[in-house]
């Protein structure tokens, strides 16, 4: 259906009728080219209403502890932290939160590669919300993201920060046997310009979270990159919550949800190619932003709980030491996971005190000493640090 206006033409897209778009016979393989996406979609489905009323109100909840938490900054690299691991372990990498706090040199070697992707994503993530203050959610800024996410690890001979220049797949060991083939890398730069230009079309009437679900589900069909597709595509979505001002800072850690039902998130990006069930896609990601946000509101309630234990009832007992022991708290909020010589490092002090400040918190039940060894030892604030991680 055609709306014209006077110097405007918009396409309403229904979902039901949504044809996900058209397979191109290629030399010995087909790919799929999906249809553009920058219209003004509508539906008749109520239960999309309900979960985007429901979604955008637990957004609301969970931002409001962004704007009312004092020092809301110390605790934002532990959610960032959360999202980099579980949006990293949807793709094959093993490194947890606990690693992911430690430094290089403290990493088995086996493991260094998996850690190194994730602090990648780190920085991507870090980089691009700060970027966002100059320049809007953009293909230039997923380039950017892309280049840092690639940088010295194992996809570094993959083009970082550039699309891809050949064919890829996903699943399968050659073209012959794929799960599925993205569009001809020729398609590229036409697709993600309809993707961009749907994401920032204040000419159509199409609410922020059905938009960056259309949005995430197309980046992850055009696959533009020849790695990293799955990591930029949910950075994607946390990028535009935040440019889009639904949040304040990046505290929605979606890919933990993606990654605890990963067969379903697969599947129905999958069904939308296969079966046109963009409807079917929305709900699950509105259903996925509902629980996420849910999950991270428990969080901070918990967060603010322990906090008033730790700072009003703890460490208010140390005296002179009070002054260090306030800054090295708010270190901990940031990197709960620390050896002596963070200690030393953060207090300016040398290891005997190091280590005396640190008795002190383990005494006051704050930090727990890990590893059982005499040298090189980890101390943990497990309180803390259980409200990131599951079991």
């Amino acid at each position: 259906m055609l709306y014209y206006t006077i110097n405007r033409v918009i396409i309403s897209m229904n979902i039901a009728a949504f044809d996900a778009g058209t397979y191109v016979d290629q030399f010995q393989y087909r790919s799929f080219t999906p249809s553009k996406i920058n219209f003004e979609w509508t539906w008749s489905d109520p239960r999309i209403n309900t979960l985007l009323a429901d979604a955008n109100k637990k957004l609301g909840e969970l931002n409001a502890f962004s704007l009312y938490v004092p020092d809301i900054d110390f605790f934002i690299f532990m959610h960032v932290i959360k999202e980099a691991t579980s949006s990293s372990r949807i793709e094959g990498t093993s490194t947890g939160v606990d690693e992911a706090l430690l430094s290089e040199q403290e990493i088995d070697p086996e493991k260094r590669d998996d850690w190194r992707e994730v602090q990648n994503y780190i920085k991507a993530l870090n980089y691009s919300v700060a970027k966002l203050g100059e320049i809007p959610l953009s293909t230039r800024l997923l380039r950017e993201a892309h280049a840092i996410l690639l940088e010295g690890v194992r996809g570094e001979s993959k083009l970082p920060g550039e699309y891809r220049r050949s064919q890829n797949w996903i699943g399968g060991a050659t073209l012959k046997d794929a799960v599925f083939i993205p569009p001809s890398h020729t398609e590229i730069p036409e697709l993600m310009s309809d993707l961009e230009n749907f994401l920032h079309n204040d000419r159509i009437e199409v609410p922020d979270l059905v938009r960056i679900a259309i949005g995430h589900y197309q980046f992850e069909t055009i696959h533009p990159f020849l790695d990293g597709n799955g990591r930029i595509g949910r950075l994607m979505i946390t990028l535009y919550l935040v440019s889009a001002g639904i949040l304040d800072k990046p505290t929605l850690y979606i890919s933990d949800f993606f990654e605890k039902n990963r067969s379903l998130y697969y599947d129905n990006l999958n069904s939308v190619r296969t079966n046109n069930s963009i409807e079917q896609w929305l709900k699950f990601f509105l259903v996925a932003v509902i629980e996420t946000s849910e999950k991270g509101i428990t969080t901070f309630k918990n967060i603010l709980k322990l906090r008033d234990v730790v700072e009003g009832e703890k460490i208010i007992t140390m005296g002179k030491k009070l002054k260090k022991a306030q800054k090295l708290l708010q270190f901990l909020y940031q990197k709960p996971l620390i050896n002596v010589k963070d200690v030393e490092h953060l207090l300016q002090i040398t290891p005997r005190p190091a280590n005396e400040i640190i008795q002190d918190f383990i005494g006051l039940g704050i930090l727990k000493e890990i590893t059982g060894h005499k040298r090189n030892r980890l101390f943990l604030f497990e309180d803390y640090y259980n409200l990131f991680v599951d079991g």
